[in-house]
């Protein structure tokens, strides 16, 4: 009997072992279906992919609801999606390989690489300015404390848009020109502000490598990788697979940009480090697992490891808790040189993350979240604004869950 009961004890944990993916449990990540569906009948998006990863494969990749609601047409798995600040992670990664390479230096004041930016001073008033009391470093625009605001809000966001520093028709070179008589918004190193810094650091790597930004990015990153779906501008023969971009008013979705219509197959003027980007779920996380794996991929190093480490571990002078946009404060969430990090238990902002994790986003209210300590990548895509949580919040603790071993 003894002999009976430990074979079929065997045979059990064996029926278990062989339902995990990756170590993963089918049935719990089965729970994601109904979620996402849910949040489609009550018109919180139209449609939307989730892939995850483990142990560097692929464990789940799902399509929901419609690329194109009104022409009834699908989400796929090759959907393209406008990832917005998702842009910035390329765009960091790019900068710490010119670092590497000896072009420039997490210390360079950015004058050095940008003449115009040589002289800078802080706002006080609409009269008044200050000296600054040092100058804005490549390490500052990586971790959104180089003092520059944004064109959009705050006290400076009148007088950048007055100046054309928001204008997106023009070159990136014309909006770093239109920067110059300008002050910051507050002291380098001082305030976390999520603003320019990404645009200004794509023209620190243009002006470093001698070649445009996207061409930087385009022969860096993603040739090599085998991106081959990330672009500023949607090929012709790509167009059928742009997603349809929402926004959400009185409940409802509408139409925001139209995939036939759509400025992204039109070649930008601007194209900046902040935003600009199209992509897939597929080619992102081609990206991160390069990441994840801490600067290689296939055989081919990218990073060295410790460079990555600093994307991916908080950076934030001990003076910045926290970073914040306006009265929501992220806490226990700091950022690196390229992502934020949930670097300490923190139950007031995203409870369901895991220490250590790290991400972003794009204001369409796509997501990514990588994991270390469970060797776990994450992406959700959709085209909705105005952001929102709803997938990341939504799912992530069901994807955890659905870790067992």
């Amino acid at each position: 009997m003894r002999l009976l009961t430990t074979f079929l004890t065997i045979c059990t944990l064996s029926a278990q072992e062989e339902k995990l993916v990756q170590g993963m449990s089918p049935t719990e990540l089965a729970k994601i279906r109904p979620t996402v569906e849910e949040m489609i009948a009550s018109e919180k998006l139209a449609g939307g992919s989730v892939l995850i990863m483990r142990h560097g494969e692929v464990v789940y990749h799902e399509q929901f609801g419609y690329r194109d609601r009104e022409k009834k047409l699908p989400m796929q798995k090759d959907t393209l999606f406008r990832i917005y600040s998702m842009t910035k992670g390329l765009t960091s990664t790019a900068a710490l390989m010119l670092c590497e390479e000896g072009k420039m230096s997490l210390d360079d004041p950015i004058g050095l690489h940008l003449a115009s930016l040589k002289n800078q001073a802080v706002f006080l008033s609409e009269s008044q300015t200050e000296p600054v009391r040092r100058h804005t470093t490549i390490r500052d625009l990586l971790l959104h404390t180089s003092g520059y605001g944004n064109a959009w809000r705050g006290p400076l966001g009148k007088l950048y848009r007055e100046n054309g520093v928001s204008n997106r028709e023009a070159p990136l070179e014309e909006m770093i020109a239109a920067l110059e008589p300008l002050p910051l918004l507050s002291q380098p190193g001082e305030r976390w502000v999520y603003g320019l810094s990404s645009d200004i650091l794509a023209a620190v790597i243009a002006s470093a490598a001698g070649q445009p930004f996207e061409k930087v990015i385009q022969d860096k990153l993603l040739a090599p990788l085998g991106m081959r779906d990330t672009f500023f501008q949607v090929p012709a023969d790509k167009a059928h697979r742009l997603s349809v971009h929402y926004r959400k008013r009185e409940g409802k979705l509408t139409v925001a940009d139209s995939a036939q219509n759509s400025t992204y197959l039109k070649d930008p003027a601007f194209k900046g480090g902040g935003s600009g980007l199209v992509s897939t779920t597929t080619d992102y996380a081609i990206f991160l697992q390069m990441i994840a794996n801490g600067g290689v991929l296939n055989e081919i190093r990218y990073l060295r490891e410790d460079t990555v480490d600093l994307m991916r571990t908080n950076q934030l002078p001990r003076n910045i808790e926290c970073i914040s946009f306006g009265d929501e404060q992220r806490h226990g969430t700091g950022f690196g040189l390229g992502f934020c990090v949930k670097y300490r238990e923190d139950d007031r902002w995203d409870q369901h993350a895991a220490v250590g994790e790290y991400g972003w986003g794009g204001a369409a209210s796509t997501h990514y979240w990588v994991s270390p300590k469970h060797d776990l990548l994450v992406i959700t895509m959709e085209q909705t604004m105005p952001y929102n949580w709803n997938l990341e919040h939504g799912l992530k603790s069901l994807i955890y869950e659905a870790v067992k071993k």
